[in-house]
Formats: C-alpha cells, sequence, structure tokens
C-alpha cells in the first residue's frame, strides 16, 4: 500500500511542476513580496504588524521573520498564520529550527527532512519523503521547501520558479552565463534591483 500511495503522490503533481526547484501552494502567501493589503488579510496579522514585516523585508529566513511575528504572536497564532505565509525553506542548508516552523511537522519528520540531504532536485524530496506521507501532506510538505536553482545549467522552467521572477529577470540571470562565483552574480543582477532585491534571491540560487 505504500509503494501505492508513493505513485498516486508522484501522479498528483502537474507536469508543469516537474522541473520546479520551489515548491507551490495555491493560496500561499511570500511576505517578502506580498503588499501590506494582502498581509493584513491573514489569520492573527495586524494591520501594525504587517506594516513591521514590511519595513523589516526582505527576510533570508524563516527564523528571522518568526523572531519578529513571536513579538506578538503565540505558538498556535503563529501555526495557524504559517498555514498561509511562508518563506520557502532551503532544503539543504535550514537549520532544524527554521523546518520545525513547517505547519504540523514534528521531530520524526525533520529527521526524514535532514536524511536525504543534499537534494539535487524537488523530484528527489517527492520520491524520498513520499515514502512517509500521503499524497496530500506531500504537496502541502513541497509548498515550504525549495532546492537551490543552478545558475549555470538550470532551465528557464526552473529559474521561473523563484518567487518573483518573471520573463525579464529570467533574461538577465541567463544573460550573464557562466557566472564564475556569486560576486559577479550580486554584481550583474545589482544593475537591475537593489541590494535588498539582490539578497532575496540569491538565496534562491547556487554554482555547487
Amino acid at each position: 500500500m505504500r509503494g501505492t500511495s508513493v505513485l498516486v503522490a508522484l501522479a498528483t503533481i502537474a507536469v508543469t511542476e516537474l522541473s520546479a526547484q520551489v515548491g507551490k501552494q495555491p493560496g500561499m502567501i511570500e511576505p517578502n513580496l506580498a503588499t501590506e493589503a494582502e498581509l493584513a488579510t491573514l489569520p492573527n496579522l495586524s494591520a501594525d504588524v504587517a506594516k513591521a514585516i514590511a519595513a523589516g523585508r526582505p527576510f533570508l529566513s524563516m527564523t528571522d521573520l518568526n523572531a519578529l511575528l513571536a513579538k506578538s504572536l503565540n505558538k498556535d497564532q503563529l501555526a495557524t498564520l504559517y498555514g498561509k505565509m511562508f518563506i520557502h525553506v532551503n532544503l539543504n542548508t535550514a537549520s532544524k529550527e527554521e523546518i520545525l516552523l513547517i505547519p504540523g511537522l514534528g521531530p520524526r519528520m525533520l529527521h526524514e527532512f535532514e536524511e536525504y540531504r543534499p537534494y539535487q532536485a524537488l523530484a528527489q524530496f517527492r520520491r524520498e519523503i513520499g515514502k512517509y506521507v500521503d499524497a496530500r501532506e506531500l504537496a502541502r510538505l513541497e509548498g515550504y521547501v525549495f532546492v537551490p536553482v543552478n545558475l549555470n545549467t538550470a532551465t528557464d522552467e526552473h529559474i521561473l520558479t523563484i518567487p518573483g521572477i518573471g520573463p525579464k529577470m529570467l533574461h538577465e540571470f541567463k544573460e550573464y552565463r557562466p557566472y564564475q562565483n556569486l560576486d559577479q552574480f550580486r554584481r550583474e543582477i545589482g544593475k537591475y534591483v537593489n541590494a535588498k532585491e539582490v539578497a532575496r534571491l540569491e538565496r534562491y540560487v547556487t554554482l555547487n
């Protein structure tokens, strides 16, 4: 039965998502990109806190954002909020504390997340984590995570899964290939966006 559930899980993922490196989840807001008005509609998030999020962006990890929110929200309130708003967790480098901010994720699943490092693609995450959860839970968990995109080899589809990336920035990412180091990425992409946005984008990319 477990093998059957894995096949069902894989079959339910749309073909267009098979190239994804950044998980998607319907209805999930990216706090680094949402407007204040969008943030203020979320559960347990007041207009003042929404303003504080906007002022503190970009948050380069979920633990950074959680440190701000934990000043005014309790654990249950945060869990409810994180069902609607989250900064993707890097499957290869995220700390235990950051991974455990994913709603409903406990020590056992934390162990499974870490066991299969390093992840090369989300397809590997689906294959390995699909051994332990059903299709619905696998799709939910995938919405919280990402595997960094290789700047020199990623397909257009891979790059376009980075939140906030459109055709224009896709062109800029590819124009400067091959990248020799991340300093080059910062310098070239910094021609088009400010330093804060470069930092936000950098967390989704790699040269390894």
